[in-house]
């Protein structure tokens, strides 16, 4: 009798891993297939994911969060842009690429004077080395100078620009006082009369359309609006 249970159990066992197996899918004995293939099928490139560790998360995050304030950044306000003095012949170019290229009552080109400069002047001096001597000079006599724009006058120094001749004249007295003996009033630019380009509203688009305007300002570059 303990054989033939024996036995039994031997058979029992051998039959069902048969039927794990799929064995005995041939006599219709078989488990019932667990995988989903219509899931498989609406995965998208599943061998391109990438496991990130902590580190490379917040970092993708904090570019993330850079980038959103950027886009977020408001765009800088437009400004009052100007340039000249501009001559005849040069507002005739001007005005012609004005037309073509920018929009009607972003520009105008103004009738405008530029007052005469009048400088406290010291020189011609003869070499380099004597502008040297006469810098050194004036720093022992506490005067503050600067350079000049007219290279006609130069080597040279200013001590100071003016709009009127008799402000450069009191100036002159000033400096007189300090030990300056040598310095006189001269005319380093006479006054100046021209058409004045004003840009009352310049903001990014605008800026872009005035790069391509650059040979007809003639080298007068734009500045804030005085």
């Amino acid at each position: 009798m303990l054989r033939l249970l024996v036995l039994a159990l031997l058979l029992a066992n051998a039959g069902y891993f048969a039927w794990t197996q799929g064995l005995l899918a041939d006599y219709g004995f078989a488990p019932v297939a667990q995988a989903e293939p219509q899931r498989l099928a609406q995965q998208i490139r599943p061998e391109a994911m990438l496991l990130l560790t902590m580190t490379e998360a917040r970092q993708l995050e904090g570019l993330g969060t850079t980038a959103a304030a950027a886009a977020a950044a408001p765009p800088a306000p437009p400004e009052c842009l100007q340039a000249g003095l501009f001559t005849p012949e040069q507002t005739t170019a001007l005005r012609a690429g004005l037309e073509s290229s920018l929009p009607i009552g972003s520009w105008s080109l103004e009738s405008s004077v530029e007052p005469g400069r009048w400088i406290v002047y010291m020189g011609k001096y003869a070499n380099e080395e004597a502008l040297v001597k006469k810098r050194g000079e004036l720093r022992g006599l506490g005067v503050s100078f600067e350079p000049l724009i007219n290279p006609a006058l130069g080597p040279g120094l200013s001590l100071g620009h003016f709009d009127a001749q008799a402000d450069a004249e009191r100036e002159l007295a000033k400096v007189a006082t300090r030990g300056v003996r040598t310095a006189k009033v001269v005319l380093e630019r006479p006054e100046a009369r021209g058409q004045l380009l004003k840009l009352p509203a310049v903001d990014a688009p605008l800026m872009t359309k005035l790069d391509a305007l650059k040979p007809q300002l003639a080298g007068k570059a734009l500045q804030s609006c005085r």
